[in-house]
């Protein structure tokens, strides 16, 4: 018998990741380089910081393995989504979602339900923090979802085809 997986609780997930990408990897760099207003980041760096959020969280914070696997280095101040001088293509963005979504499959697949009361601690701006391991899963599926609805109200203003989560496969 296999040991139960906290996969069932976090099973539209995978769909979700699926729809961002879909919309993101059909972009072009024209689509990509859209801002919600001029002071905001354009797609490709809301997608990249979507993207390099899974391994700072998952990597640098709790210790998976698998950063290398993807385009983003932990232990850094700035990842590549946050050089506004240097676009990402859709291409790009892609692989960084597909690379990044492995780690969370990883966790999805190993974690049990008890490891989710797991502690983690780490130190940032100077200060002790300790935060549960499901916590951090929470945190990054709402991250998720948080910015596919912001990218989806920067399409909608544009008139172009927005992330339906939801929608049957």
């Amino acid at each position: 018998m296999s040991t139960p997986t906290i996969r069932p609780f976090f099973d539209m997930w995978p769909q979700y990741n699926r729809r961002l990408r879909q919309v993101v990897a059909s972009m072009s760099d024209e689509r990509l380089a859209i801002r919600p207003s001029p002071d905001r980041w354009p797609i490709w760096a809301t997608v990249g910081h979507t993207a390099a959020a899974r391994v700072y969280w998952l990597c640098e914070v709790i210790g998976e393995p698998g950063a290398e696997t993807t385009p983003f280095q932990i232990g850094t101040e700035e990842g590549w989504e946050d050089d506004l001088d240097h676009p990402r293509d859709a291409e790009e963005l892609a692989e960084a979602l597909d690379s990044t979504f492995r780690l969370v499959e990883g966790c999805l697949d190993r974690w049990t339900p008890e490891m989710v009361d797991d502690e983690i601690d780490r130190e940032y701006l100077g200060r002790h923090q300790v935060h549960r391991r499901g916590w951090i899963l929470q945190r990054l599926f709402s991250h998720d979802a948080y910015h596919c609805g912001e990218l989806s109200q920067t399409l909608g203003i544009h008139a172009l085809p927005q992330i339906d989560l939801w929608a049957p496969e």
